[in-house]
Protein backbone atom coordinates (compact mmCIF):
# COMPACT_ATOMS: atom_id res chain seq x y z
CA UNK A 1 0.00 0.00 0.00
CA UNK A 2 1.29 3.46 -0.88
CA UNK A 3 2.38 5.59 2.04
CA UNK A 4 2.09 8.97 0.40
CA UNK A 5 0.03 10.54 -2.35
CA UNK A 6 2.06 13.04 -4.38
CA UNK A 7 0.28 15.55 -6.60
CA UNK A 8 2.25 16.74 -9.63
CA UNK A 9 1.37 19.20 -12.36
CA UNK A 10 1.98 22.73 -13.51
CA UNK A 11 1.48 25.72 -11.24
CA UNK A 12 -2.19 26.56 -11.05
CA UNK A 13 -3.38 23.00 -11.63
CA UNK A 14 -4.68 22.78 -8.07
CA UNK A 15 -1.99 20.79 -6.28
CA UNK A 16 -2.26 22.85 -3.09
CA UNK A 17 -5.97 23.65 -2.99
CA UNK A 18 -7.09 20.20 -4.10
CA UNK A 19 -4.36 18.59 -2.02
CA UNK A 20 -5.73 20.06 1.21
CA UNK A 21 -9.20 18.74 0.44
CA UNK A 22 -7.82 15.37 -0.68
CA UNK A 23 -5.84 15.03 2.55
CA UNK A 24 -9.01 15.66 4.56
CA UNK A 25 -10.87 13.04 2.51
CA UNK A 26 -8.11 10.48 3.03
CA UNK A 27 -7.53 11.36 6.69
CA UNK A 28 -3.88 12.24 6.11
CA UNK A 29 -1.87 15.38 6.77
CA UNK A 30 -1.20 17.73 3.86
CA UNK A 31 2.27 19.07 3.04
CA UNK A 32 3.06 21.68 0.40
CA UNK A 33 6.61 20.95 -0.81
CA UNK A 34 7.21 24.59 -1.73
CA UNK A 35 6.35 25.66 1.83
CA UNK A 36 8.58 22.91 3.22
CA UNK A 37 11.39 24.16 0.97
CA UNK A 38 10.89 27.72 2.19
CA UNK A 39 11.07 26.57 5.80
CA UNK A 40 14.25 24.62 5.10
CA UNK A 41 15.86 27.51 3.19
CA UNK A 42 14.67 30.29 5.47
CA UNK A 43 13.70 32.13 2.30
CA UNK A 44 10.89 32.26 -0.24
CA UNK A 45 10.97 30.22 -3.45
CA UNK A 46 11.70 33.42 -5.39
CA UNK A 47 14.54 34.32 -3.01
CA UNK A 48 16.06 30.85 -3.33
CA UNK A 49 15.84 31.14 -7.15
CA UNK A 50 17.52 34.55 -6.96
CA UNK A 51 20.17 33.51 -4.43
CA UNK A 52 21.04 29.99 -5.63
CA UNK A 53 19.86 29.99 -9.24
CA UNK A 54 17.56 27.37 -10.69
CA UNK A 55 20.13 24.59 -10.22
CA UNK A 56 20.45 25.36 -6.51
CA UNK A 57 16.69 25.56 -6.17
CA UNK A 58 16.21 22.22 -7.95
CA UNK A 59 18.82 20.56 -5.70
CA UNK A 60 16.99 21.78 -2.60
CA UNK A 61 13.66 20.70 -4.13
CA UNK A 62 15.11 17.18 -4.49
CA UNK A 63 16.20 17.13 -0.86
CA UNK A 64 12.73 18.22 0.25
CA UNK A 65 11.02 15.56 -1.89
CA UNK A 66 13.27 12.85 -0.45
CA UNK A 67 12.61 14.04 3.11
CA UNK A 68 8.84 14.25 2.66
CA UNK A 69 8.60 10.92 0.84
CA UNK A 70 10.74 9.33 3.54
CA UNK A 71 8.38 10.18 6.39
CA UNK A 72 6.75 7.22 8.10
CA UNK A 73 3.20 8.54 8.38
CA UNK A 74 1.23 8.62 5.12
CA UNK A 75 0.51 12.11 3.82
CA UNK A 76 -0.63 14.04 0.77
CA UNK A 77 2.22 16.03 -0.78
CA UNK A 78 1.80 18.87 -3.28
CA UNK A 79 5.06 18.72 -5.22
CA UNK A 80 6.64 21.74 -6.86
CA UNK A 81 5.79 22.13 -10.53
CA UNK A 82 9.33 21.46 -11.70
CA UNK A 83 10.07 18.48 -9.47
CA UNK A 84 10.00 16.15 -12.50
CA UNK A 85 12.84 17.96 -14.25
CA UNK A 86 15.49 15.98 -12.39
CA UNK A 87 15.94 12.28 -13.16
CA UNK A 88 16.56 11.41 -9.50
CA UNK A 89 13.18 12.89 -8.58
CA UNK A 90 11.44 10.96 -11.36
CA UNK A 91 13.10 7.78 -10.07
CA UNK A 92 11.87 8.56 -6.54
CA UNK A 93 8.35 9.33 -7.76
CA UNK A 94 8.17 5.94 -9.49
CA UNK A 95 8.82 4.04 -6.24
CA UNK A 96 6.01 1.73 -5.09
CA UNK A 97 5.54 3.51 -1.76
CA UNK A 98 4.10 6.56 -3.54
CA UNK A 99 0.90 7.08 -5.49
CA UNK A 100 1.56 9.92 -7.93
CA UNK A 101 -1.39 11.84 -9.33
CA UNK A 102 -0.87 14.11 -12.33
CA UNK A 103 -3.34 17.01 -12.27
CA UNK A 104 -3.35 17.86 -15.96
CA UNK A 105 -4.55 21.14 -17.39
CA UNK A 106 -3.95 22.91 -20.69
CA UNK A 107 -1.85 26.06 -21.09
CA UNK A 108 -4.77 28.35 -21.97
CA UNK A 109 -6.76 27.21 -18.92
CA UNK A 110 -3.79 27.71 -16.59
CA UNK A 111 -2.90 31.10 -18.07
CA UNK A 112 -6.46 32.26 -17.46
CA UNK A 113 -6.28 31.28 -13.77
CA UNK A 114 -2.74 32.01 -12.61
CA UNK A 115 -1.49 35.46 -11.77
CA UNK A 116 2.18 36.33 -11.32
CA UNK A 117 3.06 36.11 -7.62
CA UNK A 118 6.28 36.19 -5.66
CA UNK A 119 6.26 32.40 -5.21
CA UNK A 120 6.04 31.89 -9.00
CA UNK A 121 9.43 33.02 -10.32
CA UNK A 122 8.77 31.67 -13.82
CA UNK A 123 5.98 34.24 -14.26
CA UNK A 124 7.97 37.29 -13.20
CA UNK A 125 8.48 40.50 -15.14
CA UNK A 126 6.62 40.93 -18.37
CA UNK A 127 6.46 37.22 -19.21
CA UNK A 128 3.35 36.28 -21.20
CA UNK A 129 1.61 33.63 -19.04
CA UNK A 130 0.13 31.82 -22.05
CA UNK A 131 3.56 31.49 -23.70
CA UNK A 132 5.14 30.39 -20.42
CA UNK A 133 2.47 27.72 -19.86
CA UNK A 134 2.65 26.53 -23.46
CA UNK A 135 6.41 26.01 -23.11
CA UNK A 136 6.16 24.44 -19.64
CA UNK A 137 3.36 22.08 -20.70
CA UNK A 138 5.33 20.91 -23.75
CA UNK A 139 8.43 20.30 -21.59
CA UNK A 140 6.84 18.83 -18.49
CA UNK A 141 3.60 17.02 -19.39
CA UNK A 142 5.49 13.98 -20.75
CA UNK A 143 7.56 13.86 -17.55
CA UNK A 144 4.47 14.11 -15.32
CA UNK A 145 2.87 11.31 -17.34
CA UNK A 146 6.03 9.22 -16.99
CA UNK A 147 5.83 9.20 -13.18
CA UNK A 148 2.05 9.25 -12.73
CA UNK A 149 0.08 6.32 -11.42
CA UNK A 150 -3.10 8.30 -12.09
CA UNK A 151 -3.86 11.23 -14.39
CA UNK A 152 -6.85 13.49 -13.86
CA UNK A 153 -7.90 16.26 -16.23
CA UNK A 154 -8.66 19.32 -14.12
CA UNK A 155 -10.60 21.40 -16.63
CA UNK A 156 -13.87 19.40 -16.77
CA UNK A 157 -14.35 19.93 -13.03
CA UNK A 158 -14.28 23.68 -13.56
CA UNK A 159 -16.89 23.45 -16.32
CA UNK A 160 -19.47 21.86 -14.02
CA UNK A 161 -20.79 22.58 -10.55
CA UNK A 162 -20.21 25.18 -7.90
CA UNK A 163 -17.40 23.40 -6.04
CA UNK A 164 -14.90 22.29 -8.70
CA UNK A 165 -12.01 21.84 -6.26
CA UNK A 166 -14.08 19.68 -3.91
CA UNK A 167 -15.44 17.61 -6.80
CA UNK A 168 -11.90 17.16 -8.11
CA UNK A 169 -10.63 16.17 -4.65
CA UNK A 170 -13.50 13.68 -4.30
CA UNK A 171 -12.65 12.12 -7.68
CA UNK A 172 -8.93 11.91 -6.89
CA UNK A 173 -9.71 10.36 -3.46
CA UNK A 174 -11.83 7.68 -5.15
CA UNK A 175 -9.08 6.94 -7.67
CA UNK A 176 -6.36 6.82 -5.00
CA UNK A 177 -8.40 4.45 -2.82
CA UNK A 178 -9.04 2.16 -5.81
CA UNK A 179 -5.35 2.26 -6.75
CA UNK A 180 -4.19 1.50 -3.22
CA UNK A 181 -6.75 -1.31 -2.91
CA UNK A 182 -5.44 -2.78 -6.16
CA UNK A 183 -1.86 -2.59 -4.87
CA UNK A 184 -2.85 -4.31 -1.62
CA UNK A 185 -4.56 -7.18 -3.46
Amino acid sequence: MANHVVLVGLMGSGKSTVGKRLAARLGRPFVDADHALEERAGATVAEVFERDGEDGFRAMESEVLAALAGRRDPSVIAAGGGVVLRADNRDRLRQPDLTVVFLDAGPAFLASRVKPKAHRPLLHGDADPRQVFTRLHAERAPLYAEVADLTVSVEPFHDEGDEPRQALADRVADLVRAHEHELAS
